[in-house]
């Protein structure tokens, strides 16, 4: 992996864990749904200028268009509208880390539906995974954290899980910025309908929240994304899906600064078993690929 690669990643890792205080600052004065609608609104309209400036052209590849219409489903509507919506009721630090296990799940599922066999190594990572997580939770659940914030948190993982692996086919052929674009369009067209299903609009004015959702849209909504496209085409997704292991590390810590969110030694603990965890399958997975090529 090259300094160009790490660069990237370190700032994709960062941005992407942002975005769970950002969210949790809008929620506090904006309805989820429609906050992210508009969000992904204004951050598409803004992927595909930008797009349509470079040159890049609306024609996709079939892989491409199949993966930018699950990803905008998947992660934009489904993956970022529970979050948005559970962190009503949730901190910010632990919706990062319940998504932080999203490339464990990825590991789950290859190997379930596509054969990708897993090295001990991998296997004790996920173990690790669990353990953290169930530590972590343990301790949110006695202190009397919103289940119901923590299962919509849940779903979305999944659904994260699912939009990653479509973005298999979105590496190839080009049009990076366009692929952005359009699939934070679709994100935005599928809320949209749901919105108005299953909530009631509010939106109380404030520096904070307009500060917030200018942020979420320009920063992890756009650049991190598009960083996330590159570093998927420059080193391939199992490389790339290492640096999620920086996720609940990162989304912790700028929960607490920003938020003032506290956390329990137990918290700490749970975070950095996870962050092993992690960081345990992602080698092992790099290693088995490399055996087998």
């Amino acid at each position: 992996m090259d300094l160009r690669a790490l660069a990237m990643g370190l700032a994709f890792a960062l941005m992407w864990s942002s975005a769970f205080t950002s969210a949790r600052i809008i929620v506090q004065d904006a309805s989820p749904l429609y906050s992210l609608a508009f969000r992904f609104l204004i951050s598409g309209l803004i992927g595909v200028a930008v797009a349509r400036y470079l040159g890049q052209s609306w024609r996709l590849t079939r892989g491409q268009l199949r993966a930018t219409v699950v990803f905008g489903i998947c992660q934009n509507a489904l993956y970022l509208g529970l979050n948005f919506v559970a962190m009503e009721s949730i901190e910010a630090s632990l919706a990062a880390i319940i998504a932080s296990t999203m490339p464990m799940l990825v590991a789950v599922a290859l190997w379930m539906f596509y054969g990708e066999k897993l090295p001990p190594l991998g296997i004790a990572g996920l173990l690790a995974g669990v353990v953290g997580v169930a530590l972590i939770m343990g301790t949110r659940i006695s202190a009397g954290v919103d289940l119901f914030g923590v299962m919509l948190c849940g779903i979305a993982v999944v659904a994260l899980t699912l939009a990653t692996l479509a973005l298999r086919g979105a590496t190839s052929g080009g049009n990076y910025m366009m692929v952005v674009g359009l699939q934070m369009l679709v994100g935005s067209a599928v809320l949209f309908v749901v919105a108005p299903m299953v909530e009631t609009f509010r939106l109380t004015p404030s520096w904070p929240l307009g500060l917030a959702f200018v942020y979420t849209t320009v920063v992890p909504g756009l650049t991190a994304t598009f960083i996330w496209v590159l570093l998927l085409n420059r080193i391939g997704a199992v490389r790339a899906a290492t640096f999620h292991f920086l996720n609940p590390v990162f989304g912790v810590a700028v929960a607490s600064l920003l938020l003032s969110e506290q956390l329990g030694l137990l918290d700490v603990v749970g975070v950095a078993i996870v962050t092993i965890g992690i960081l345990a399958v992602q080698l092992a997975r790099q290693s088995a690929q490399s055996n087998a090529s």
